[in-house]
């Protein structure tokens, strides 16, 4: 059985999944993922250098030739357009490879695995899944953390998670819900809750992961 896993951005999503770690649950995130398929060498970092060759600003590549993020993220976040172009050279290529990871894990003979994904439902990818889980903080949380950890002002953390899905559509296609606003203790409590809910629902016994009559 999968779990889909996601949230908006800095709502948690690692720290959750390590907790589901802990307790012997594996886990693949898609963001390392993404990481991987705009690699040097792969082709999709190659057709990002082209389309941005000529781009004002920052250049897209790195001297040593890796990608520059934050020089990227600039351009797609400035322009819906560009966003989605990019999705559609990288989405295809995440899907593969999460594919092969949990083709991977499913062999170690867990109960289940987590797919851990910020664009689960964007990305189609929620149809790899035979639950979704939502990690869920308020906005205003959400926006001071992206500020705090990815050394950006407060202006450019609203307009990151403005371009995500909506906080309230991404709830109502929850199968599950996290509420990580609290304390470390409460997210654990609510882990091992769902732990116990899960490994339920993946035994033998179980046909209808979602808990549909």
């Amino acid at each position: 059985m999968i779990i889909g896993v996601t949230g908006g951005i800095a709502s948690g999503k690692s720290t959750v999944a390590r907790a589901f770690a802990a307790l012997g649950v594996p886990w693949v995130d898609a963001d390392d993922v993404a990481r991987e398929v705009v690699e040097p060498g792969e082709p999709a970092l190659a057709e990002i250098a082209e389309r941005y060759a000529n781009h004002p600003g920052p250049a897209v590549l790195n001297d040593d030739g890796t990608l520059n993020r934050r020089a990227l993220r600039e351009i797609v976040f400035a322009d819906p357009a560009e966003r989605r172009w990019l999705e559609s050279v990288t989405h295809p290529r995440i899907r593969a490879r999460l594919t092969e990871h949990l083709a991977r894990l499913a062999a170690s003979g867990a109960p289940y695995v987590l797919l851990v994904s910020p664009l689960l439902f964007e990305s189609g990818q929620s149809e790899m899944a035979d639950r979704c889980l939502v990690i869920d903080v308020p906005e205003t949380l959400q926006i001071e953390r992206t500020a705090a950890r990815d050394d950006v002002d407060e202006a450019q953390a609203r307009a990151i998670v403005a371009a995500q899905m909506p906080r309230a559509e991404r709830l109502a296609r929850a199968d599950d819900v996290l509420d990580n606003g609290g304390s470390e203790a409460e997210m654990r409590r609510q882990v091992s809750e769902l732990d116990r809910r899960y490994r339920e629902l993946a035994a033998p016994s179980s046909a209808n992961p979602r808990g549909e009559s």
